[in-house]
């Protein structure tokens, strides 16, 4: 039976009650959100709902570089404009010299945190991963916020070790937080559809899983507007909420929509960027549906800066970081840059206050 316009009207209204009065939300409520309600009232909702999780009016950010430390890569990720071969004249992995420059200017620059991302290159053993640890860590003492969940698996297999040796090991040579990254949408559906050598969606959990028992913090990220459905992006969502739930391990939800440009995905299947609509949407829904995960960053890299804007009125309450040198998604297309300078501006023009923080979302930074 097809939902009238006026019940469905209706049921969002209570939908959007329950959210915005602290109860939680169910996948069907989730769902339903995303095909019917509007944006005036999701962010009315989205936004209640991030000024009880985080009140006052401040908006916090980080300064950081992603570095990328090797484009080489075993998997084959249709959506990936970045990744290279081994043996393509254009991969690299950067000599040590090269890492102590951009760690020496991303500090220069008020930078507090690495976030260092590869390829999975066949041929590196997890030794040089942590000689290059210790070596940041005794040589700048930054904070390392390194290594996808498909980086972490791709070590477990080509040492033939667990993921909790993988993990425990690079936690003691200096990894200080684990990045979301690799998540994309977690139903193997969509990832056997657009990429190949990866970890599956249980694998990636179960990385996140195993470096909360140990202590360790990461982040939750989505990346949507591909080949997946409405739903499959609200199971994403239940994922990370379940695995909120038992370790309490994430610090933030970052969800951007596909870049397609220069990508095998696009061409394959004539995909076009997702617009900020369907950004502010998703984004609304998951700070509705997250009820345990504090933080939701903005995507403006993305979005650009005045969307980035926009966001703070949708749930998010952080802006992400300055992003130094950040390498991915401008290779699929996306070329937004920010000073510091600019994205205060625009914080402040919205009626919030910036404020600089480190991975843990404590501030003020000196």
């Amino acid at each position: 039976m097809t939902m009238t316009t006026t019940s469905a009207q209706a049921n969002t209204e209570d939908i959007l009650a329950k959210a915005t009065a602290g109860s939680r939300l169910t996948e069907e409520e989730a769902l339903h959100l995303l095909e019917h309600a509007e944006l005036p009232e999701l962010s009315h909702a989205a936004h209640a709902v991030r000024k009880r999780l985080n009140p006052g009016r401040t908006v916090t950010y980080i300064i950081d570089r992603n570095v990328n430390y090797t484009n080489v890569c075993l998997a084959d990720c249709d959506f990936c404009a970045f990744y290279r071969k081994i043996k393509d004249p254009e991969s690299y992995v950067l000599s040590r010299e090269e890492l102590g420059r951009k760690i020496e200017e991303t500090q220069h620059l008020g930078g507090n945190q690495l976030l260092l991302q590869g390829g999975m290159h066949p041929k590196l053993k997890l030794e040089w991963y942590e000689d290059m640890l210790r070596w940041m860590k005794s040589e700048y003492g930054i904070h390392i916020h390194g290594f996808s969940a498909p980086e972490i698996h791709a070590f477990s297999r080509i040492n033939r070790i667990s993921y909790e040796e993988v993990l425990g090991r690079l936690k003691d040579a200096g990894l200080d937080s684990l990045p979301g990254g690799g998540a994309e949408i977690l139903t193997d559906r969509v990832r056997e559809e657009i990429t190949r050598g990866k970890c599956n969606s249980d694998e990636w959990i179960e990385v996140h899983r195993v470096w909360h028992r140990l202590g360790g913090r990461s982040t939750a990220t989505m990346m949507f507007g591909h080949v997946e459905r409405l739903d499959e992006r609200v199971e994403t969502l239940r994922r990370f909420r379940e695995l909120q739930d038992e370790t309490g391990g994430f610090t933030a939800f970052i969800d951007w929509t596909f870049q397609p440009e220069h990508t095998a995905l696009a061409a394959r299947l004539d995909l076009k960027e997702a617009g900020s609509w369907d950004y502010l949407r998703t984004t609304a829904v998951s700070r509705l549906y997250l009820d345990n995960i504090q933080h939701i960053q903005s995507s403006w890299v993305t979005q650009g800066g005045r969307i980035g804007q926009v966001s703070l009125f949708y749930g998010c309450d952080d802006m992400g970081s300055i992003m130094i040198e950040e390498n991915v998604v401008r290779a699929a297309g996306a070329s937004n840059r920010m000073t510091e300078e600019v994205l205060c501006r625009l914080v402040r023009e919205a009626g919030f206050e910036p404020r600089r923080r480190n991975f843990f979302y404590e501030w003020p930074v000196e």
